[in-house]
């Protein structure tokens, strides 16, 4: 007969006791780290905690005032208010090194954050803020002076699993069953990288299953965590063939000039949490590559999501590469720079290290103009219209056309204006 489920869900069963137990968080709590050393010295300062939900904020909070024995309050900013933070601050000038912990902290407003403004400065509490927002943004000026700000990581896929198979193996409800973990691609997209989320997921599949088939093992796969959800969830193997296939009818939905495919994949591809810069990436390439010269604004409008989607990221970022997306796939198109350079290296390989023209050759010294480098240059900017006809390619080379401007209005104005300069020479 399975033991009776604990009431505690199995993600508080799983919190972290001491800080060598949290993941994902070495860069804070690492032995020789700033905020390790400040714990180790007893000394614990104002901060802030920013960081996506289920990477260990709280835990941080509560494991830092045990290790230095302080009291601890917490409140939470979405049912808290200043009344409730002027009672712990009544509490605080009654006892030595109190700990305030407040979680959501960015949700207070500005006079709720006042409230807390007189008490951190005089070290009547230390204030301990959790938020998953960006704290130069949320928090007033004031009070952000007055505390460190420490910025947690999101979980890796790796640490995940790691305190799935913790679990399996130390929890005293889950040891009784016989856990194989077949699938985790559901569990670890379902989860958001949030630990909590996690863990209570895999302990309801658990429940699920025992419930279908009380003797048999438990076998979870990913079929078994969205029925337990009740939830669908996009199944995206990054470094799979899926991934390819899934990016290359993005890009080809670009290309094609279909902004309603292109967005539709590039849902896809967010749902399955593919890299932001990946696909910010793949999207620079093909301004250049498949627009190019027929709307050369497309690649600095391309370079400013690249830029954007790395300071910002999920889940914001999904509206600025919609905006670049739809508007590549609005584009005119062109492949004529790529096509000339593939054309121009071809040549190089085909040709190798052809001289340089001695008229285009530079001449700092004596013995090169001796030589006639340099002579019979003729500087473009001193003919009409800031052009003067003369050869530019090797002599075996002479009269090649590696740019042919594509059939497009803004092509068409440089295939206008290449004429004019080179009248038949090219055949533009």
């Amino acid at each position: 007969m399975p033991i009776a489920a604990p009431q505690a869900p199995l993600a508080e069963r799983m919190r972290p006791q001491q800080l060598d137990q949290i993941l994902g968080q070495a860069h804070l709590l690492a032995p020789g780290t700033a905020l390790r050393r400040a714990i180790e010295g007893g000394r614990l300062p104002s901060l802030l905690l920013w960081g996506p939900p289920g990477v260990g904020k709280t835990t941080m909070a509560v494991i830092m005032a045990r290790q230095l024995n302080l009291p601890f309050f917490q409140l939470s900013a979405i049912s808290s208010g200043v009344k409730d933070i002027r009672e712990v601050i009544e509490q605080a000038q009654h006892q030595k090194g109190v700990v305030l912990f407040i979680d959501e902290i960015h949700r207070f407003n500005k006079s709720q954050q006042d409230a807390l403004l007189g008490a951190v400065e005089k070290g009547i509490i230390t204030l301990i803020g959790a938020t998953t927002e960006n704290p130069s943004f949320e928090v007033n000026g004031a009070l952000l002076s007055r505390c460190q700000v420490y910025v947690l990581q999101p979980l890796s896929q790796n640490h995940l699993l790691e305190m799935l198979q913790h679990a399996i193996k130390t929890d005293v409800w889950l040891q009784q069953f016989s856990i194989v973990l077949s699938e985790t691609e559901a569990l670890v997209r379902l989860s958001g990288g949030d630990a909590r989320k996690l863990l209570n997921l895999l302990e309801l599949s658990v429940v699920v299953l025992a419930k279908k088939t009380p003797a048999a093992p438990i076998n979870i796969t990913d079929q078994v965590v969205v029925e337990a959800a009740q939830r669908p969830v996009v199944l995206y193997d990054k470094s799979g063939e899926q991934h390819y296939d899934i990016v290359s009818a993005f890009i080809k939905s670009i290309r094609g000039s279909d902004p309603n495919g292109a967005v539709y994949w590039l849902a896809r591809m967010i749902a399955g949490g593919e890299d932001i810069a990946f696909i910010a990436r793949r999207m620079l390439i093909l301004a250049s590559e498949d627009i190019g010269n027929a709307n050369p604004t497309a690649l600095v409008m391309a370079n400013a999501c690249f830029d954007a989607v790395k300071k910002i990221g999920y889940p914001e970022g999904r509206i600025i590469l919609s905006q670049c997306a739809t508007y590549l796939a609005a584009s005119p198109k062109s492949n004529a720079a790529y096509m000339a350079i593939e054309d121009a290296l071809k040549l190089v390989e085909q040709h190798g290290n052809l001289p340089v023209p001695l008229h285009l050759r530079n001449a700092p010294t004596g013995l090169m103009k001796a030589l006639d480098y340099g002579k019979d240059y003729q500087y473009s900017h001193l003919g009409q219209e800031n052009f003067i006809a003369q050869e530019y390619l090797p002599q075996p080379l002479q009269n090649t056309l590696l740019y042919s401007p594509g059939k497009n209005a803004r092509e068409e104005e440089l295939r206008q204006f290449l004429r004019k300069r080179w009248q038949s020479k090219y055949g533009y």
